[in-house]
Formats: C-alpha cells, structure tokens, sequence
C-alpha cells in the first residue's frame, strides 16, 4: 500500500506544471460546476413542474369559484322573485283593459325587478311571464303565449324537474335570419304561494355572459377553460367569445387528441340545478415547456457566467504563481551557466516571492563576493605595478638637490642685485615648492599646508600668464585642520591651467573652494575655461575610473586612484562642465575617516 502511494506521488511529481494546473481548473472547478448545475437543474426543473401543476389548480378552482358565485348571485335574486308576494298578487290580479293594468304598473310593477340590477352586475335582464293575457306584454313583465311555449329556454325548463333550472341557449335577434345569440338564464317556477296559483308563472333571469368570459380570457395563461352544461356542450370558451353570432348550434366538448396537454374537470357546483355543469381546463403544454426551457436557459448562462469568472480568477492566481516560478528556474539555470542575474520582476509577498527575494540576495551575495575576490587580485597587481613605476621615475629623476638649489640661489642673487622684483619672488615661490617636495615625506598633509603650496604653485602659473590669469580662494577656516593626501589638489589645479584656461580669450579666473558640507570635507577646483560637451565629459570621467587612462588624463586619475585608495568607496569624485562656460571637478571625503590637527599641536582622528 505504502509503496502504490509512492508510486501515485511520482506520477504527479513527473507531471509538467502547465498540465496540473489544467488538471486542477478540470477537475477542481469545471467538473464540480458542471455537475452540480446538471443536479441543480434536474432539481429546478420538477420544482417548476409541481409549481406549474399548482398554479394549474390555483386558476381551475379561482374560475370555478368565480363561475358559480355568479349564478349563485342570479340564483338569490329568483329566488327573493319568487318568495314576492305582492309580485304574485300584481301577476295573479285580473285586469279590465290595458289603462287598468298600467296604472298598476306604475305603482307596483315599474321599478320592482329594476332594483335588483345595480347591485348584482352580473344580470343583463330580468323578466316575468305569466299565464294572465289581462296584462300587457312588455318591459320585464310578458304574458305567457304559444311562441314562448315553443321556446327553447322554455321548453328546457318545462322538461326539467327541478325548481329552478340553469340553461343555456340561443335565441333569434332577427326572424329574418338564422343567426342566433348564446344566452344564459337562470329560470325560478314561481309557484311559493298556493294561494295566487290562478296563472302559471316563471321568471327569467338573463346573466351577462361577457363575465363569464373574462373570467375564462383571465386564466388563459394558465388553461384553457370551457364552460360545459349538462349536455356536454361548450357554453363559454376563449375561442367563443360572449358575443359570438352563428347559425351553429353550441359545439360539443371533447377530450383532445394530444397526449401531452392534461384535462382538468370541476363540478361548477353541487346544488341540482349545476348538476351537470363543470369547467374544463386544459394545460397549455408549451408554458411548461417554455418555463422549463426558461431555466435552462438562465442556468445554461449563469454557469457560463461562474465558469468564466472563476476560469478569469484562477488564470491569474495560477499566472502569477507559474510565471514567476518560471522566472525562477530560468535564473537558477543561468546561475548554473555563472550568469548571476537577478529577477526583475515584482516579487510578492507569497512564499514564491520569498523564494524569489531569497535567490536574488544570494546571487547578489555570491557576485558580490566573487567581483570582491577578482577586485583585490587586481588592486594588488596595480599597486605592485605603481609601486615599480614609481621607483623607476624616482631612479629617472634623482639629480643632486645642492646643484638645484645653488643654482637657483645664483639666480637669485643677480636678480636681486639687478632689481627683478618679480622674478626674485617667482624664484623664492619655486625654491620653497621644491623644497617641500623634497623635504616632505608623509604622505597626509593638512588642508592649510596642501592650500600654500597650491598658492605657491598659482603665483608661478600668474607669473607665466601675467594679466590673462587670476586665482581666489575660499577656504573655511574649520576645514585647514583636516588632513588629506599630498598634492590630491595640485594636478587638478594644473590641469585647470592647461585644458581650461589656455585656449580662451580674457581673464582666466581658478577658484578654490573647501568647506564642510554634511559630515564630509568637500573641495571645489573650478574655472571660467572654455568647458567640454556631454559626450567627451562622460569619456573622460570613464578613462579616469578606469585602468586604460591615456597620458592625457594620468594626473586627475592618479589623483582619483590614491583617494579611492585611502577611502574606498566612501569618497566622491564629479565633474561637471558647460562648453564655454568652464568646468568644475570637485570630491568630498567623510569627516570620519580623515585625521585632524587640533589647535593645542596634537593630531588624531575625528
């Protein structure tokens, strides 16, 4: 067992990154959204079902009720017809001639059945018939003759044995045609009181069949309902209409062909005059169809949805996770090749950036250290180099100092015998010059002591340039005690005067600056020369700080070598130059790593 779950663990170590992460999208998300969906819509889809099969009751037994509280409502009004007893008295009464019945007419016959309407809105007429020909046939009240005896509607009740008889019917608006008009009545014997049963009597309740079909158009999103009577006929339907003029008798209902659509039957009632009568629904197959296709249609794009915007999540969380680990083994490769190159890239605070910051401070260590390594064998070299240099230019150079000096004490005299005030002072600057070369032998002089001999080595230079040349000095007092290299001022003064000043019209000017400047010695060489472009100032910066300087540059390098030398990188070296306006080199060296001489004579380190 232990050996399969090794074996299953290599399989998925040796399976290339891009393809697990494809795996872990099919089957951590695509597969889970897809079944859960096909559960959930299955699911969904028999919800819908029972709703739509409630719904489906709902609006069978809503127009039930509503189709029998409305002959309930006509059903009240006969029967409070037939309980009138001075209805039957008026109807029962014998009349002389028509002025007779008139005028009982006008008092109790007028608004008698009138006053029902209004508050039974479902009644469209109501009407008496009566046996009694003393009256006179019109308006609500008519006399009983053979053409209503011969009428369906009367013909119906009469065959029925019950007291009160719901029928439906058609009758002619034109005798001329054959076109008849549905009718719904509900027909009441009056025959309540055994005293006033002189005359037949009836009553006729006409109820307004447009009620009855907007009860039916109002469900028709649900069913389709028919009104059916005891003799299966088609009272009311959509397709009828409650206006619906033809020749035809009513239609007789049957059960359709179609096995997806259901029938749903309702009794109307259980008085027996609704015996027989029932609303027959029929389920529209494609609603249900259609509500089902509805769902599947918004789940269908609801997991469209959910997959895109989870596939878009988890795109960028795994692109972040395997580009940067891509990254991150081309780099190791390349450390393999010695190629340290760090990872440019945005890191993160995840445990990939980790790795990521890890590897770039070991490889920026591991530079670091090899570039150390290969810079001490090549300091130790040069300054093996300089050093034999510098023997053999001191070997090239040695002469006898008391031939100099007597000679120069030679000239002396006969330049102040013959009153040459200005070579006599040239003479004494160039004699304590050299002197001072030769009698120094540290290495670290003082800021005030480098400062005279510049100021010695600038009266010769003004001696040479007379009246084209001018020097100022701007010296802190604070910063004379500091020590610095020997001569680290006067090649760059020189080479002011030989590059800067040589080649311009007017007065040359060189300043000095030194000061303090933020915990640093900083020491300004500048002049009003003719300056040098961008391109050549870079190239002379990178001759200088490089090993292949040309004779041209050697002083200002050797200058930049020794301070780089004594201070390491904590000293700074800049040049700056405008083409006509002059140039400006400058270098500032920590306070803390310079000695100074304190003004009791002693001298030690900051």
């Amino acid at each position: 067992m232990l050996k399969k779950r090794f074996r299953f663990t290599n399989i998925v170590n040796d399976i290339p990154l891009n393809y697990k992460f494809y795996l872990i999208y099919i089957v951590g998300v695509l597969l889970p959204i897809m079944i859960i969906n096909l559960v959930l819509l299955g699911r969904i889809t028999d919800l819908i079902k029972s709703r739509e099969e409630q719904n489906l009751e709902i609006s069978l037994e809503r127009a039930r009720k509503d189709i029998h509280d409305f002959i309930e409502g006509g059903v009240a009004v006969s029967y409070t017809l037939s309980t009138d007893k001075n209805l039957y008295e008026m109807l029962d009464r014998p009349y002389r001639d028509s002025i007779d019945f008139y005028g009982a007419y006008d008092e109790e016959l007028r608004d008698r059945l009138n006053s029902y309407m209004p508050v039974n809105n479902q009644i469209e007429r109501i009407t008496v018939f009566t046996a009694n020909q003393s009256i006179v046939s019109g308006g609500n009240y008519q006399a009983i003759n053979a053409k209503i005896r011969t009428s369906g509607w009367y013909r119906q009740a009469e065959s029925s044995s019950n007291q009160v008889v719901v029928t439906a019917y058609r009758i002619s608006e034109n005798s001329n045609t054959n076109s008849t008009t549905p009718m719904l009545s509900i027909i009441d014997w009056m025959d309540h009181y055994s005293s006033f049963g002189t005359y037949e009597k009836l009553s006729r309740i006409d109820l307004d069949l447009s009620e009855v079909y907007d009860i039916i158009v109002r469900e028709k999103d649900y069913l389709s309902l028919y009104l059916v009577n005891e003799q299966n006929q088609i009272v009311m339907s959509e397709a009828s209409g409650y206006q619906h003029v033809t020749d035809e008798p009513y239609p007789l209902f049957t059960q359709p062909e179609d096995g997806e659509q259901e029938v749903h039957i309702l009794p109307i009632g259980t008085a027996n005059y609704l015996k027989g009568w029932r609303i027959i629904g029929i389920t529209q197959g494609e609603r249900i169809a259609q509500a089902v296709l509805d769902i599947r249609l918004y789940a269908a794009v609801l997991a469209t949805t959910v997959t895109l915007l989870t596939s878009a999540f988890i795109y960028v969380m795994l692109r972040s996770y395997n580009y940067r680990v891509k990254r991150l083994a081309r780099h190791m490769q390349k450390v393999s090749n010695e190629k340290f190159e760090l990872i440019r890239i945005d890191e993160g605070r995840d445990e990939i950036g980790g790795l990521i910051h890890n590897f770039n401070r070991m490889t920026s260590r591991i530079n670091s250290l090899i570039n150390d390594v290969y810079k001490l064998e090549i300091q130790s070299k040069n300054l093996e180099m300089e050093r034999v240099q510098a023997e053999l230019n001191f070997l090239q150079s040695q002469m006898n100092p008391h031939f100099l000096f007597n000679t120069l004490n030679a000239i002396l005299v006969v330049c102040t015998k013959n009153k040459y005030d200005d070579v006599t002072d040239i003479i004494k600057s160039l004699s304590k010059l050299l002197r001072r070369l030769l009698r120094s032998k540290e290495d670290l002089v003082s800021l005030q002591e480098e400062m005279q001999f510049i100021e010695m080595y600038l009266k010769i230079e003004k001696f040479r340039f007379r009246d084209k040349f001018d020097y100022q000095f701007e010296i802190e007092e604070q910063a004379l005690a500091y020590k610095i290299p020997k001569l680290s001022m006067q090649p760059l003064v020189e080479n002011a005067c030989k590059h800067g000043l040589q080649a311009i019209e007017g007065l040359g000017v060189i300043r000095i600056k030194a000061g303090v400047r933020e915990d640093r010695l900083q020491i300004t060489i500048s002049d009003n020369g003719k300056g040098m472009e961008t391109a050549k100032l870079k190239e002379l910066l990178n001759n200088i700080r490089t090993e292949d300087s040309s004779s041209l540059n050697i002083g200002m390098r050797n200058v930049y070598r020794r301070l780089e030398l004594y201070y390491a990188d904590q000293v700074t070296f800049e040049m700056i130059s405008t083409p006509d306006e002059g140039t400006a080199v400058s270098f500032g060296i920590p306070l803390k790593l310079l000695e100074r001489i304190h003004s009791s004579g002693g001298e030690g380190k900051q």
